[in-house]
C-alpha cells in the first residue's frame, strides 16, 4: 500500500461514494421505474434484489444468497428467481439507468453554475477520477464487481459517476465477504457481531430476514467463541475481530485507488463532498444503515 494512500482515505471514499450508489434503492424515481416494470413497491425488497442482481443475469436464489451473503436464504428465495418472471435482467438494467438518471437530475439539478450540479465541471472531474479507479479494479474472485464492470459505460458524466461508485462499492463488498469468511463469521453471525460493536441497532438488521430464533442462535455461537456477552454486546475479543475484519476490508479495497494515487484520491474526496451533502440532504436515505457508515 502506498504510504500516503491510507486505509482511512480508502474508507472515506467508500463513505462518500456509497450514498451516491444507494439512491437506486430509495429514490422515488427508482420506485416509479420498478413499478413500471411490474415490481411491487410496498417495500423496497422486490426491486432491490432485481436492481442489484441484474448484472449477474437470470441467476437463481442460491447464487444471489452467496453473492449478497448477509440475507437469510429464505428471504432471497422469496424474491429470486421470481424477479426475472417480472422482467428479464436486460430490462432491469435499462430501467435502473433511467432511475438513476432521473434521481440524480432531481437531486442535483442541471444548472451549470451550480458547483455540484449535473452540468458542473466538478462533477465531470469526479466522474473521470472515479472511473479511472473503477476500471483499474481487479475483479477476480469478486462476482458482483466483475458483473458490473462488464456492463457498458454510460455516456453522461453523472451516470459514469454512479456506475463507477457501483463497481467500487461492489468490489469493496466482495472483499468484505472474504474478510468475514477469514474471520469464520457466517451470514447471521456477521450481522450479530456488527450490531454488537454498535454499528447499528439490532432492529436495523431486521430487513435481512433473520428471525428472533436465528438471531439468538447466532449470538449463542458467538458467545461460545467469547466474542459477545449473553446480552449481545461485543467482548474485547469481539471488538478486536470486527476491527480486523474492517482493516482487512480496507486493505482489500485499496488496489483500485492506486490508479489515481494519493493526490487523486484526495482530490476526489474534495469533489464528492458537495454531492454527498446533496444526497444526504434529500432525506431519502435512512439515518442508520446496516453498513455501519459513520460508525465504523
Amino acid at each position: 500500500m502506498s504510504e500516503d494512500l491510507t486505509p482511512q482515505r480508502v474508507r472515506q471514499l467508500w463513505h462518500l461514494l456509497e450514498p451516491l450508489h444507494a439512491v437506486l434503492y430509495y429514490a422515488p424515481e427508482a420506485h416509479d421505474e420498478a413499478a413500471a416494470l411490474g415490481y411491487g413497491t410496498e417495500s423496497r425488497w422486490p426491486s432491490y434484489f432485481a436492481w442489484r442482481a441484474a448484472p449477474l443475469g437470470p441467476v437463481g436464489d442460491a447464487v444471489v444468497t452467496a453473492a449478497f451473503y448477509s440475507f437469510n436464504p429464505a428471504m432471497t428465495a422469496r424474491y429470486v428467481p421470481a424477479a426475472w418472471d417480472v422482467a428479464d435482467p436486460a430490462k432491469v438494467l435499462a430501467a435502473r439507468e433511467r432511475a438513476v438518471d432521473r434521481a440524480y437530475r432531481s437531486i442535483f439539478g442541471v444548472d451549470p453554475r451550480d458547483p455540484d450540479g449535473l452540468g458542473a465541471p466538478a462533477l465531470a472531474e469526479a466522474a473521470r477520477l472515479a472511473r479511472r479507479a473503477a476500471e483499474a479494479a481487479r475483479t477476480a474472485g469478486r462476482p458482483l464487481a466483475a458483473a458490473n464492470a462488464a456492463l457498458p459505460w454510460p455516456e453522461p458524466p453523472h451516470l459514469q459517476l454512479w456506475h463507477a461508485a457501483t463497481i467500487l462499492r461492489e468490489h469493496r463488498g466482495d472483499g468484505h465477504l472474504a474478510a468475514l469468511l477469514t474471520a469464520d463469521l457466517d451470514a447471521a453471525e456477521s450481522l450479530v457481531s456488527f450490531a454488537a460493536v454498535g454499528a447499528a441497532a439490532e432492529e436495523t438488521f431486521a430487513g435481512r430476514g433473520w428471525g428472533d430464533a436465528e438471531w439468538t442462535a447466532a449470538r449463542s455461537r458467538l458467545a461460545a467463541r467469547g466474542l459477545v456477552t449473553a446480552a449481545g454486546t461485543a467482548t474485547d475479543a469481539g471488538r478486536a475481530l470486527r476491527a480486523e475484519v474492517e482493516r482487512r476490508t480496507d486493505e482489500l479495497a485499496t488496489d483500485p485507488w492506486r490508479a489515481i494515487g494519493a493526490d487523486g484520491a484526495e482530490r476526489l474526496a474534495d469533489l464528492l463532498g458537495g454531492p454527498w451533502v446533496k444526497v444526504l440532504g434529500s432525506g431519502m436515505l435512512p439515518a442508520e444503515n446496516t453498513l455501519g457508515i459513520g460508525k465504523v
